[in-house]
């Protein structure tokens, strides 16, 4: 199907602008509409020409592709921090941006990132709503824990989060004041709640069809834990993307910025443009991962004789990079290699 026009959408929150162009870039529609399914619905139905669309990835860009996407010939996303550096001007507005991302689509210059089916974003969000549980279940202890050390009162840290010692110990402490023991009983409360959710969401992402089967596989890298192998298959979605296991471990936020000039290299700190989630539970992954697989720990060791242990952390991620990225394209479960037998270096040698 030839593609006749070519429509650049500057999305917001409440409304969405657009621009429609001729492949000679003559504009042939402008307008603005509403931010709702039903209007987006009826503005694609009218459409009599095919056309090409492109937006600019954000927070409420999934839901607008999805509404517009059974509509267009081929419908795109642009890279936000790509897009940035290119819509630099002087002048900026709803109307302009519409039409440099509909010339961006004309020149095939459009940054584009890669966008996952709309079922993958669903568990996706799930299992991020599920991390933001956890990390507000953490922050309650510590609070627990702090008000305990404000008021003087001894308990034991490993067991405090404990059900009935927690209890016994409302009963023994003295020298409290009422309205902290209040506190403490209204924290526990929420931290029981926040627990009950997060195993929900856990149970329903440990039995979704879709991901059964690719999860196991995952998990048969010795180290690798459910929720790393649930956070790698929804981050990634699909791990073709990745030609290579660079571009994996850049996607992770495992390698540092480069900066090169006048033939000298610069390395920086660890890169902020990544995926933070994946980030986040593969470098908690790599501090375990080497009591439990041999590999990995002959990978830290060495690692350690050369740095410190954030660096071998790192090359351990790295490392799980590799191994989760090759299972998941291989759709095999994870082998192990073995070193080569003495007899059989020597017949290679002769």
């Amino acid at each position: 199907m030839t593609i006749c026009h070519y429509i650049g959408f500057d999305v917001h929150k409440k409304s969405v602008s657009y621009c429609v162009k001729t492949g000679d870039g003559k504009i042939v529609e402008e307008g603005k509409l509403r931010a709702t399914h039903e209007a987006l619905r009826q503005w694609g139905a009218r459409r009599q020409e095919p056309w090409h669309g492109g937006m600019e990835a954000t927070l409420f860009s999934g839901w607008i592709y999805d509404t517009l996407e059974p509509y267009a010939a081929q419908l795109e996303m642009g890279h936000p921090a790509r897009m940035k550096a290119i819509f630099a001007g002087k002048k900026k507005n709803d109307k302009l941006d519409a039409r440099q991302i509909a010339d961006l689509l004309r020149a095939n210059l459009l940054p584009v990132c890669y966008v996952a089916p709309a079922g993958m974003r669903e568990l996706r969000r799930m299992l991020r709503y599920r991390n933001l549980v956890v990390g507000q279940a953490v922050q309650m202890k510590n609070r627990m824990s702090g008000m305990l050390m404000e008021v003087g009162a001894e308990y034991s840290k490993r067991r405090l989060h404990g059900k009935h010692y927690f209890n016994e110990l409302l009963d023994k402490i003295e020298e409290v004041p009422e309205w902290v023991k209040d506190l403490l009983r209204l924290s526990r409360s929420s931290l029981e709640m926040f627990e009950a959710v997060q195993r929900q969401l856990l149970e329903r992402l440990r039995n979704e069809p879709a991901l059964l089967e690719r999860v196991e596989r995952l998990r048969s890298i010795r180290g690798v834990g459910e929720v790393t192998a649930l956070t790698w298959a929804l981050e990634v979605c699909d791990p073709r993307r990745f030609p290579s296991i660079g571009d994996a471990v850049s996607y992770c936020g495992l390698t540092s910025a480069l900066v090169e000039s006048a033939d000298k290299q610069q390395r920086g700190p660890i890169s902020k443009q990544r995926n933070a989630h994946l980030q986040i539970v593969l470098i908690e992954a790599a501090k375990l991962a080497p009591r439990w697989n041999p590999q990995l720990a002959v990978v830290h060791e060495r690692a350690l004789q050369r740095g410190h242990h954030n660096r071998a952390t790192l090359e351990v991620a790295r490392k799980l990079v590799a191994y989760l990225l090759a299972v998941d394209k291989s759709g095999q479960p994870f082998q192990a290699r073995t070193a080569p037998s003495t007899e059989t270096e020597v017949q290679k040698v002769a």
